[in-house]
């Protein structure tokens, strides 16, 4: 099949805005999804008569099936394109979110979280793909970043307006009404969105500065495209980065934010909520502004970007931790600005992918790329839980604020963790791009 150059070519048209926006927006409802427990954390447990480790099964296996589902999800992207996969995905969470409105136990309630995190998985690499295919490669770290900015709003969605609709309702209304909207963005997606731009034949990227076109499409080889991907260490450095930077942030605002602050810390619940949201709002304004830096300083990103995000989180954590009594509201809103930089950091690691990979296995390396970040937050999220239950102060009225602390000082190994492996793969990563020279006694690889 022969190729042909789109006509001068500087973006992707009115066309091109608008299929992201309808992409983008389902990303938006994906996230409200995701976080629909982070501000009824309490009402589930009471509902359920959950402790903190069932509590945290609820999140664990939402985020373990969506981990677990982004290669074969970039697999599917990159056979089929971003249309049919999304969705599923949004029709997945349809029957997932409905199930659990009307669920009747714990382990139908978990299952209808597992259908979640399978529909959730295939939304955020079915709009990566999006960008790939209808804007210029020059562009997609800030794409990505506004991708990411917009999704932040979902989190906002999934706070207090939802636990308002839950209280000033019912159960069964709140998350049927999220089912019903994801139906209708399910409609949304396969009558407005489209693969490709319709003058061009298969998927691709197009290149402005040079006009180069890349077709995005692979042969579904998995065993060689996962290898393939894998074996370059920009690829594991984009692993590690999404591993370390989000984290924190994720178990925080998805499961544990609430609890803490309001039965561990005393806020009541308004001011909870607005840490929380300050989080969000946070992230979203963080989010450009690392977009740029990241096409400004391609070369520089973990060092200036990345592994500072990951040292503000970790510090932030510990001085509350090691706080006195109850932390000053002044300091909660400092650890909410910490927190808030691991979601901006986390899509650079996006850029490592994009940049590092060939584009016709660009959704498997995003899908390897996007397992390292929430293989990390359902390990943080369980541990957190354990360790409540290991003090005793599992349900919410035994929560205690020094039972937090120790079970918030789990973190600090997956940070500790993931610096190691930045540090490693950065290194390897330059030298086989020629940036530094080879240790003596250590060839360098030859490039993929």
């Amino acid at each position: 099949m022969t190729l042909h150059r789109p006509p001068a070519a500087t973006g992707p048209g009115w066309r091109g805005w608008f299929i992201w926006g309808v992409g983008v927006a389902a990303y938006l409802l994906a996230v409200v999804n995701r976080s629909s427990l982070s501000a009824v954390g309490v009402d589930t447990a009471e509902r359920f008569g959950a402790d903190a480790s069932t509590l945290s099964m609820f999140a664990v296996v939402q985020l373990a099936v969506y981990g677990g589902m982004q290669i074969p999800i970039g697999l599917l992207l990159d056979r089929y394109g971003a249309r049919p996969i999304m969705t599923i995905g949004m029709l997945l969470m349809a029957v997932g979110q409905l199930t659990l409105a009307f669920s009747p136990s714990v382990g139908v309630a978990i299952f209808a979280r597992m259908l979640l995190g399978a529909g959730d998985a295939a939304v955020f690499p079915g709009v990566l793909r999006l960008i790939a295919t209808w804007f210029p490669a020059q562009r997609g770290p800030l794409m990505s970043q506004l991708t990411g900015l917009v999704g932040q709003a979902g989190q906002l969605l999934a706070l207090a307006p939802l636990a308002s609709l839950l209280h000033a309702t019912s159960w069964e209304i709140a998350f049927g009404g999220i089912a019903g909207l994801c139906v209708m963005f399910a409609i949304l997606v396969v009558v407005f969105i489209r693969n490709h731009p319709p003058e061009i034949g298969a998927d691709v990227t197009v290149d402005t500065d040079t006009g180069a076109i890349k077709v995005v499409r692979s042969s579904m080889d998995t065993g060689v495209g996962i290898r393939a991907a894998w074996a370059h260490p920009g690829t594991r450095l984009a692993f590690w980065s999404h591993f370390t930077t989000p984290f924190a942030g994720t178990a925080f605002v998805l499961l544990w934010g609430m609890p803490f602050l309001t039965a561990g810390e005393g806020l009541p619940k308004p001011q909870a909520a607005a840490v929380l949201s300050t989080y969000v709002v946070l992230g979203m304004a963080l989010g450009p502004v690392m977009g740029e830096l990241s096409r400004r300083i391609p070369h520089l990103r973990s060092r200036a970007l990345v592994l500072p995000a990951i040292a503000v989180q970790a510090i932030a954590w510990l001085v509350v931790i090691a706080w006195p009594g109850a932390a000053p509201v002044w300091l909660l809103y400092v650890l909410a600005f910490a927190l808030a930089m691991g979601g901006p950091a986390s899509m650079i690691a996006f850029d490592h992918a994009r940049t590092h990979n060939p584009a016709h296995r660009l959704s498997t390396a995003t899908g390897i790329t996007n397992v390292g970040g929430f293989l990390a937050a359902l390990i943080a999220i369980f541990m957190i839980g354990l360790a409540l239950d290991l003090q005793g102060a599992g349900t919410p009225d035994t929560y205690r604020l020094d039972a937090f602390r120790l079970a918030f000082l789990t973190q600090v190994p997956l940070w500790v963790i993931g610096w190691m492996f930045i540090v490693i793969e950065r290194r390897k990563t330059r030298v086989l791009l020629g940036l530094d020279e080879p240790r003596r006694g250590r060839p360098a690889r030859a490039r993929d």
